[in-house]
């Protein structure tokens, strides 16, 4: 059984593929962070079908639909952060007509492909197994930027993370830091599309998030934790999927949801009171 699994992880496939499993789950996580503690989950979701609709637009067109793909990522991030901030509307308004008109574009398209219909759904879901080294190369840059951004800007994302205002009135640069974490979305997103898929990745932008949110209200241990339960999720859902021969994006989404459930189980916070200065993340 050892040298069976030796075998295995020697093929450059697999080890693709566990790369690809260690940087999605990064740079899913860390944005999860931004997700859940902003409470915008439609954001993931929203990213996500503007991908994918993206994609299947490039498909149409005969672009390279990660290309395509980006480049929609970009124009709905471009498109929410001034909407929500120049209208009367909430975020999570302005979220949910962004996401269904994607989704309805996304599904359009769809219906018009014929012949590439089998690369649309592969999009769609996702396959670990099948990465080229290009999609390895720009989810590597993707989460390098991801990673350089938080680090570089750790001091002022946690003022954005706890109130927009007050981040203003403290000479923050509140609205750039918020945009850049939009686009960043994109690049995210649009980079794991060969990986979870299109329409499965938005289970990672926020399962991650909601599972530290059991465990800790450090904000330095919340990207940790974070960070370790995505990664975690990718791998097991590459195993499961190799192992069950199932779809990898699918397996990995479940696993996501697994490590949840039992942080919420096991969770800390369920059988404590909240200390008093520690209302908020910190």
């Amino acid at each position: 059984m050892t040298e069976h699994l030796v075998d295995v992880i020697g093929y450059q496939p697999i080890q693709q593929a566990i790369l690809a499993c260690v940087l999605c789950g990064v740079s899913c996580s860390l944005l999860s962070v931004f997700v859940v503690l902003m409470k915008m989950p439609l954001i993931g979701v929203s990213m996500s079908h503007a991908a994918f609709a993206g994609a299947v637009l490039g498909m149409l067109l005969g672009v390279n639909p990660v290309l395509s793909g980006f480049i929609m990522c970009l124009l709905a991030a471009g498109v929410l952060g001034p909407l929500s901030d120049r209208t009367d509307m909430a975020p999570e308004n302005v979220l949910g007509i962004m996401f269904s008109f994607l989704m309805g574009l996304a599904f359009l398209g769809m219906g018009i492909l014929t012949r590439t219909k089998a690369n649309a759904l592969n999009l769609m879901w996702g396959s670990l197994l099948s990465l080229s080294g290009v999609d390895i190369a720009m989810l590597t840059f993707v989460t390098l930027l991801l990673a350089l951004f938080v680090l570089f800007f750790f001091k002022e994302i946690r003022l954005v993370l706890l109130s927009r205002r007050l981040a203003r009135a403290s000479g923050v640069p509140e609205r750039i830091i918020y945009y850049s974490l939009l686009f960043l979305t994109g690049a995210v997103v649009s980079s794991n599309l060969t990986t979870v898929g299109g329409l499965l990745i938005f289970a990672l932008l926020v399962q991650p998030g909601a599972t530290a949110l059991q465990l800790t209200y450090n904000l330095k241990h919340f990207f940790i934790i974070s960070a370790a339960s995505g990664v975690g999720a990718c791998l097991l859902g590459l195993i499961v999927s190799y192992v069950l021969d199932l779809p990898s994006g699918a397996a990995v989404v479940l696993m996501a949801t697994a490590i949840f459930a039992a942080a919420y189980i096991f969770s800390p916070k369920r059988n404590a009171a909240r200390p008093k200065n520690m209302e908020r993340i910190s």
